[in-house]
């Protein structure tokens, strides 16, 4: 049975400290925590991209945190510093190691540390592979992920499967998510009880084959529950 779930802006900022604590990635020292009505932002630094993206991911698993607002710096330290070239070199050789994507569907372009990832995948898992590949490569300071998903189905079929497949997720089950498609452009719509659950949502619909975009207009609602 999910309860009503209250919880201050305090409670929230304490649970969160706690989980970045609790995440042997983070140096939860040099990253501060604000909140205001559930709405997390994260400041500080972070030594490494890698580092940011888990602090973003920690504060996402805490009941009560609505939405997030990533402010956190990545400085490196020398040692970790890279030219551009170099980077660029590294994350291209990584990605052809990658036997799932196909060879030479992704280009990438490297500017101050920030890579950004173009192409066409026929799979959402291909581009989210390419993406986790170079995420902690020394000297990357963030990543775009501009890779396009290649349409494979008609949009009755979208969202058929996307139907089943919440169906069949045990965090998703007994959620009230519509789901809308426009050729490979999905729309979801209802209500979750938790942030956990939309980003679930979210990852199902980009699962899905021929989804091409994800328009997330799902609603946490923490004050409603089931009944007995």
């Amino acid at each position: 049975m999910k309860t009503t779930l209250e919880k201050s802006d305090t409670e929230i900022k304490t649970d969160v400290l706690a989980e970045l604590k609790y995440e042997p990635s983070v140096k939860v020292t040099d990253i501060g925590v604000l909140v205001k009505d559930g709405t997390v932002t994260l400041n500080g630094s972070a030594t490494s991209y890698a580092e940011k993206w888990e602090a973003v991911r920690a504060a996402k698993r805490v009941a009560g945190v609505t939405a997030i607002a990533d402010d956190i710096t990545v400085k490196l330290w020398d040692s970790f510093v890279r030219t551009d070239t170099d980077i660029a070199t590294t994350a291209a050789n990584q990605i052809k190691s990658i036997t799932s994507i196909p060879t030479g569907k992704v280009q990438l372009t490297v500017s101050n540390g920030w890579i950004t990832l173009d192409g066409e995948l026929e799979w959402w898992f291909e581009k989210d592979e390419a993406e986790r590949t170079v995420r902690g490569l020394a000297g990357v300071k963030g990543v775009s992920n501009l890779i396009k998903i290649k349409p494979k189905l008609s949009a009755s079929d979208i969202v058929r499967d996307l139907k089943w497949a919440f169906e069949r997720n045990s965090q998703l089950y007994d959620c009230d998510i519509a789901v809308e498609a426009s050729g490979s452009k999905v729309t979801l719509r209802g209500t979750v009880y938790n942030y956990s659950e939309r980003e679930e949502a979210v990852r199902v619909a980009w699962a899905a084959a021929g989804v091409s975009s994800v328009d997330d207009l799902i609603e946490i609602d923490w004050s409603d529950g089931m009944d007995d």
